[in-house]
């Protein structure tokens, strides 16, 4: 595979993100290209209540799920770019404007590209504790960028079952319900 070079970048498109056109010289010589969306790395938390059971996605727009599935949204994770930021400021910060929650602890899970073949974009992900008294928030999103987010705190007993019936259909959030299910088993033992 180190035979593989990148010898042209080109910018195809440049609005909210950045579509390129990369040239690749491949071991025999012969050229291909692929088009990539450039993107920020992002960071993603499960909020858990281990009290109540409880733990809190968020439902919003996702318009590739609405071209492919027909419908507008997708309960997932809490999550957003970095911006610059570290990974677990951008948890925190997330967690308060999309679910109105205060995170203090943040457990690492690790960090994973979302979708190699066709992005640049990474997410590091967190599962992280909180109690009622930590909702001090209404969540939502922010206006000025177009986020019409719906909290939803969820017992772990539909959590659990989601997992089971298959319907949790974002990859970042059903990597962090399964690492709270393995790192956090009491949990799931309704």
């Amino acid at each position: 595979m180190t035979a593989y070079r990148i010898i042209d970048v080109a910018t195809l498109y440049e609005g909210w993100r950045k579509l390129l056109k990369f040239t690749v010289r491949m071991p025999d010589g012969r050229t291909m290209e692929r088009e990539v969306l450039n993107s920020a790395p992002a960071a993603a938390v499960l909020p858990y209540d281990a009290e109540r059971r409880r733990v809190i996605l968020v439902r919003q727009l996702r318009v590739p799920v609405m071209h492919v599935e027909g419908h507008a949204d997708m309960l997932e994770a809490v999550a957003g770019m970095l911006d610059g930021n570290e990974p677990e400021e951008c948890a925190r910060r997330e967690a308060m404007e999309e679910a109105g929650v205060r995170l203090a602890t943040l457990e690492p899970v690790g960090t994973a590209w979302s979708a190699p073949g066709i992005t640049t974009e990474t997410v590091t992900m967190f599962l992280a504790p909180y109690g009622a008294s930590d909702r001090v928030g209404e969540g939502g999103g922010l206006a000025e960028e177009h986020e019409d987010i719906e909290v939803v705190e969820m017992g772990i007993d539909d959590l659990s079952a989601m997992l089971q019936r298959q319907a949790i259909t974002d990859m970042k959030t059903l990597i962090l319900a399964q690492a709270l299910q393995l790192r956090h088993p009491e949990l799931f033992k309704g």
